[in-house]
This record gives C-alpha cells, structure tokens and sequence, in this order.
C-alpha cells in the first residue's frame, strides 16, 4: 500500500510519526515533505516540492490528511479527491468536520472523516486497507 500525507508545516511531527507508523506496517510513503527543513525553502524550490507534492499524490493508493491543515493542505485533498483516491481525514475532534469551521469537501463520498487520537486514527486506516 502506498501513501502520501498532507499536513500544515506545524504539523511536522505528527505527519512524521504517522508516516513511520505506516512503513512499520509495510507501507511505502510516495514523498516525505517533513525531511525539507523550511529556512531552505525558496520560491523557486516552491516549484520543485509542488511537482514532487503532485506526483506522489498521483502515486499514492491511499491520502491522508492531517488536521488543521493550511492552504496546502487543501489543495492536496482537492487533487486527491479529483484523482479518485481514498482519503482519510483526521483530527482530533469532531469541531474539525463542524459546518462552521469545516470545508464541503471534507463531506464527499471516498473522503472518510475520522475523530480521535493519533493512534485511534491510524488504528482505524490500517484495518481497512487491510481488506
């Protein structure tokens, strides 16, 4: 199973955890964002990270998204709904999905919303990937 994760920058950590979480299982993570440190982050290497963004997202079987997320975010959940992959949207509580402070998209068919812990969300993806 291959993935991809898409988080705000403050999100480093967790997104990092998680993606370890998911090779500890024997998933292949399609681009690991968080190994970029952001003072090296320039406008023209902007470019480079979104084509890299893109075709990992394109890569990947399964897209998980990590909330609050920032406008990168959301478009990687945009691409990833537009190319018909699996999502998985996790926050830690239930305000997140909240018409006041949530995005439409999160309600779509194929994007699975998912409240709770760290491990409590990743202990809901890997069993039904499993099959």
């Amino acid at each position: 199973m291959t993935f991809y994760i898409g988080s705000c920058l403050g999100n480093r950590e967790t997104v990092s955890w998680f993606a370890r979480r998911l090779r500890e299982q024997g998933w292949e993570q399609t681009y690991d964002w968080t190994r970029i440190p952001p003072e090296a982050v320039t406008p023209e290497h902007l470019k480079e990270i979104a084509r890299l963004e893109e075709r990992a997202i394109r890569e990947a079987d399964v897209v998980v998204i990590l909330l609050p997320g920032g406008r990168g975010t959301h478009v990687e959940l945009g691409m990833a709904l537009a190319l018909g992959k699996r999502v998985y949207l996790c926050a830690a509580g239930a305000e997140a999905f909240a018409p006041e402070s949530a995005v439409g998209f999160y309600h779509l068919p194929g994007v699975v919303r998912l409240t709770g812990t760290d491990e409590e969300n990743l202990s809901h993806i890997l069993p039904e990937e499993r099959g």
